[in-house]
């Protein structure tokens, strides 16, 4: 049976777009659309550099043009270096420093600019706008990256490239295989139960013919050195608006960009936070899951109402820092919404009046039945316990969403997945009032394992009345050891209502989002015989296994005071929070290809 793969060529240019192919320094050239050329006197531009098909449905420049130029802005949009009708070879998160400083060298000597642009985009189309600012071009005046981070290759890191060393990526994998093998994208559906799994996607390079050397790149555990010039970090600060989606797969990385650079001197008085409660590809938590007039797949109407929120906070921040129209007072510091309550301000993050709270694991002897399972405690046991969960390979405990780019579209329930009998489960006690959570969530676990290396994932669920159990977010780590494991979460804002509580899932695995362990010295690519293995959690005093969130204070009172807040879930000891630091989907690709406006 011949292997099935569809390839993905470019679309038309839209009529109101002029293409141009820009040379570059070495003499390559880059496909180029301009929008709104054609004004009275010269303008801002605002520039977005992708590997998606500057012309396609799924990133549909020509309606987010529309809004930038009907705002005075000239909009360019290219394709990247080796992708759909640009020159040069394909390979991601290489070449785009100089491609970015070039392209905006050229801008700034076409009639209809007036030598100031700013960059604009999601995800790759973040992360190029991080490669410009390495490059340092003068012209370059403001960013907004969307859901991206500064070093985000996938296979490199999943989540937090700070955070320790991270199972492989299985999504990220994928998508190197699918988007960057050469200029065209090709969707094909990879058997990831084969062994070894490398296998699957050696089929998918046979029957196209071409194989991707990012993929080879991930397989054999050779980093990508993406910045030929400083790193962004010690760059010359630009005013940057961070959008942030609290359930987006990279949010982690995300905020952790925005929390150094707003500890860094020139960097932090021009930082600005944008933070909602979405998902990679723009699916909002209070329509989750989504119907079919919510989805901005299928139904125009709701793609024009999410492209209106997509892009009104860019065209705001680039009216102060582009057009200077508005005074930069005059933009809130921090923007960020409470899932299920609302949109708030503040003059930073986390919040002054959040505090840190530490939940610890307690009663683990009930942690590997069904839900409620341990508990979630103030205060740890003074005996110490342990509790023990198994990863089988041939068993694996299944990803919070097929995939996580699409995190809120289906916004599963997992309660299925709670209750197995291969996890661990802790949950805090139910409670009448609201618990806010705003800030940092991480986990420090006191774990071990008879195998030389082993995997653990957490996830933080909300467990409503009826039993249903949703993400609020999610971490993993990595270890070859016994010790003390931290996993960040990520940062969130989330209200858990009344009557409902919190619930710690604790496993050994998360498929298909990542790589099954080999469980044994073998790589996780070429095994072909996985090793089953049973870990073992540390409680009591000693072990403190716990779980630290940020808080709020109830609405209307003063912020609790350190010995002793008052808060939902009990007499939980606390300590103020300080407020400095604590790619697109190839699924997503194929159905809007197929068929949805993105």
């Amino acid at each position: 049976m011949s292997f099935a793969f569809r390839r993905v060529t470019p679309e038309p240019v839209p009529p109101h777009a002029r293409q141009h192919m820009v040379r570059m320094r070495d003499g390559v050239r880059l496909a180029t659309d301009v929008y709104g050329a054609d004004r009275p006197a010269p303008a801002p531009t605002v520039l977005a550099r992708l590997p998606y098909d500057k012309n396609s449905r799924y990133a549909f420049f020509d309606r987010i043009a529309e809004r930038f130029t009907e705002h005075g802005y000239v909009v360019v949009v290219q394709d990247v270096r080796g992708k759909f009708r640009s020159e040069g070879r394909t390979l991601g998160w290489t070449g785009e420093v100089d491609d970015g400083y070039d392209t905006i060298e050229w801008i700034t000597h076409q009639p209809w600019s007036d030598g100031t642009v700013g960059m604009f985009g999601d995800s790759y189309y973040g992360f190029t706008q991080w490669s410009a600012v390495s490059g340092q071009h003068p012209a370059l005046r403001a960013i907004v990256p969307r859901v991206t981070c500064t070093t985000n290759a996938p296979g490199i890191a999943a989540y937090d490239p700070g955070s320790g060393r991270q199972p492989p990526w299985l999504e990220g994998a994928t998508y190197q295989a699918q988007v960057w093998t050469d200029n065209d994208t090709y969707e094909f559906d990879v058997d990831l139960t084969r062994r070894p799994v490398v296998a699957a996607y050696e089929e998918a390079f046979t029957a196209i013919g071409k194989r991707s050397a990012g993929f080879d790149l991930v397989v054999g555990g050779v980093p990508l050195a993406p910045y030929n010039g400083p790193h962004p970090y010690d760059a010359r600060p630009v005013p940057v608006l961070h959008c942030v989606g609290w359930f987006d797969n990279l949010g982690i990385a995300h905020m952790r960009d925005y929390t150094e650079l707003a500890e860094r001197p020139g960097w932090a008085a021009v930082q600005y936070l944008v933070a909602d409660t979405t998902d990679h590809e723009n699916y909002f938590l209070e329509d989750a899951p989504a119907t079919p007039e919510t989805d901005h797949l299928a139904d125009a109407a709701a793609l024009e109402r999410m492209l209106d929120s997509y892009t009104g906070p860019a065209i705001e921040f680039f009216d102060v820092f582009l057009k200077g129209t508005a005074r930069p007072d005059s933009l809130p510091r921090v923007r960020w919404k409470l899932g299920h309550e609302g949109w708030r301000t503040s003059a930073t993050w986390p919040l002054p009046e959040a505090t840190a709270v530490e939940l610890y694991l307690t009663e683990p002897a009930a942690a590997t039945g069904a839900a409620p399972g341990g508990k979630l405690a103030p205060r740890p046991d003074d005996v110490p316990e342990t509790a023990e969960w198994r990863y089988d390979p041939d068993d694996l405990v299944p990803s919070a969403a097929a995939d996580t780019f699409l995190q809120l579209r289906d916004h599963v329930d997992e309660r299925p997945t709670l209750d197995r009998d291969d996890v661990l489960v802790f949950t805090s006690p139910v409670s009448d009032r609201p618990l806010d959570l705003a800030g940092p969530v991480h986990a420090v676990l006191h774990v071990e394992s008879a195998a030389p290396t082993f995997d653990v994932f957490v996830r933080l669920l909300d467990l409503a009345p009826d039993g249903t159990a949703r993400l609020i977010v999610r971490g993993c780590a990595q270890a070859d050891g016994p010790g003390e494991v931290g996993i960040a979460l990520g940062h969130t804002g989330y209200r858990v209502r009344p009557g409902h509580r919190l619930a710690l899932m604790i496993a050994g695995s998360d498929f298909p989002n990542h790589l099954p362990n080999s469980g044994s010295t073998e790589s996780p690519w070429l095994t072909t015989a996985p090793k089953a293995s049973l870990q073992k959690l540390r409680t009591g005093s000693a072990h403190p296994s716990r779980l630290c969130l940020t808080v709020l204070p109830e609405s209307g009172e003063q912020p609790p005071h350190p010995g002793g807040p008052m808060l939902p879930l009990g007499d939980l000891p606390g300590t103020p929070t300080p407020s400095g630091p604590a790619g697109r989907s190839p699924a997503v690709e194929r159905r809007r290809e197929g068929g949805g406006p993105r």
